[in-house]
């Protein structure tokens, strides 16, 4: 219960104060509730670090595209980096996911790729020394992996048209192929690359060592989105891995899809998370801005807007909720994971384009941060599936009747 300081009135004979506004989480859901105790009082302390440190330091990395190696580090302590691993409910690390995508989407790409796709993927299919050898760095965050499937060439077609090749020569593979708009390439110590085996023709999953001969990464600058994050360009020229490199549970690209579904329901929490974002810069403004003698808020249009984007907000939050219970309950099928991200997606770009508009002027510079998120949430709009391709696999499950080539 939010008492009279907390809900924005001051009591008599005080001197004004600056106070916080009813519901300053924006939660109107209570979403929060949900999570045990141990878990929601660990929910709470992350989120004021994320809030405190990362959210407006974040700026300046993403302005430049740079990497903030030193804010990692402090995102370790608080265990971002082993949330695969912890043991922690589904609902906490969707709600992680969503408290640091509300700081800084990039950051949330990171925590959720290296989560869902590099640590997930070595602990559920990887052999007993390569969970020796690269789960704990992953998990302190003192290594880095990069998921390497996509191809310049191959992207929404990727599982028919992979075209990294993998031949064995005595006891090593030799990889060659290029792949794109991979995550933390040019950072990581490894990349997650799959290849398809030139002996059986299956997809395979392998992993490359960053610093092997043959194996190149370079950044893809300029983008509008997701600045932080060091999105690049891998060629791998005949590399040479040791047999054991192969991850034993990969040996059929089948096996992954699992993996790949959580990936994909994992945005619609980046989705929500980039909505509370966009609902915390827009009331914050509004209520500071004046304009005709009065706080922008005061303006029906503008509640008008405040009031959607929330509604949004809170829809996607809501709908994510759903999607981790019956993830917890071991149903989640590719059906309704694409059908969050679609539907959580595409009222994130609503929301953040209601956002801008709100700013005005000011809504087109990140030194207001609304700018930012605009272009940040283009990018979810497209990435692990675009909006097209989700919103066809969720037609082609309720018709039956495919619409793909």
């Amino acid at each position: 219960m939010l008492d009279e300081k907390a809900a924005g009135t001051v009591t008599s004979g005080a001197a004004p104060e600056r106070v916080l506004p009813p519901y300053p989480e924006a939660d109107l859901m209570h979403v929060i509730d949900l999570l045990p105790a141990e878990e929601r009082a660990r929910y709470l302390e992350i989120r004021e670090f994320l809030q405190t440190r990362i959210r407006a330091a974040s700026i300046d990395y993403w302005n430049r595209e740079e990497f903030p190696f030193g804010l990692l580090a402090d995102m370790a302590k608080y265990g971002l980096g082993g949330l695969q691993t912890d043991g922690s409910s589904k609902l906490f690390k969707g709600l992680m996911y969503t408290e640091v995508a509300r700081a800084d989407v990039s950051l949330s790409a990171l925590v959720g790729i290296h989560n869902e796709l590099i640590v997930g993927m070595i602990d559920e299919l990887g052999s007993p020394e390569q969970k020796r050898k690269w789960l704990p760095g992953l998990e302190a965050f003192t290594q880095l992996g990069a998921f390497a499937l996509t191809e310049p060439d191959h992207g929404s077609d990727i599982a028919g048209g992979l075209s990294t090749t993998a031949r064995r020569d005595g006891g090593e593979w030799v990889i060659s192929g290029a792949k794109r708009w991979i995550g933390a390439a040019t950072i990581a110590d490894f990349a997650l690359v799959w290849a398809r085996d030139e002996a059986d023709g299956h997809i395979k999953g392998f992993i490359v060592e960053s610093d092997r001969p043959g194996y190149t990464a370079t950044k893809i600058s300029n983008k509008i989105g997701l600045r932080i994050m060091q999105n690049a360009d891998i060629v791998l020229d005949e590399v040479r891995i040791p047999e054991e490199n192969l991850l034993p549970g990969a040996a059929e690209f089948s096996r992954a899809n699992d993996l790949l579904r959580d990936s994909r329901a994992w945005v619609g929490w980046q989705a929500a998370g980039i909505q509370l974002a966009a609902f915390d810069i827009a009331r914050s403004y509004s209520l500071e801005r004046r304009q005709f003698g009065k706080e922008l808020a005061r303006f029906q249009l503008v509640q008008q807007q405040l009031a959607d984007i929330l509604g949004n907000a809170n829809a996607s939050l809501s709908m994510m909720v759903e999607l981790a219970r019956i993830q917890q309950a071991g149903k989640l099928q590719m059906v309704q994971a694409a059908m969050c991200k679609a539907t959580t997606t595409r009222l994130a770009r609503s929301s953040v384009a209601m956002g801008r508009s709100l700013l005005g002027g000011n809504g087109i510079t990140t030194d207001y941060e609304m700018a930012k998120l605009f272009g940040d949430a283009e990018i979810l709009y497209t990435y692990e599936g675009s909006y097209e391709i989700n919103s066809m696999i969720v037609a082609r499950a309720v018709t039956g009747k495919s619409a793909f080539v």
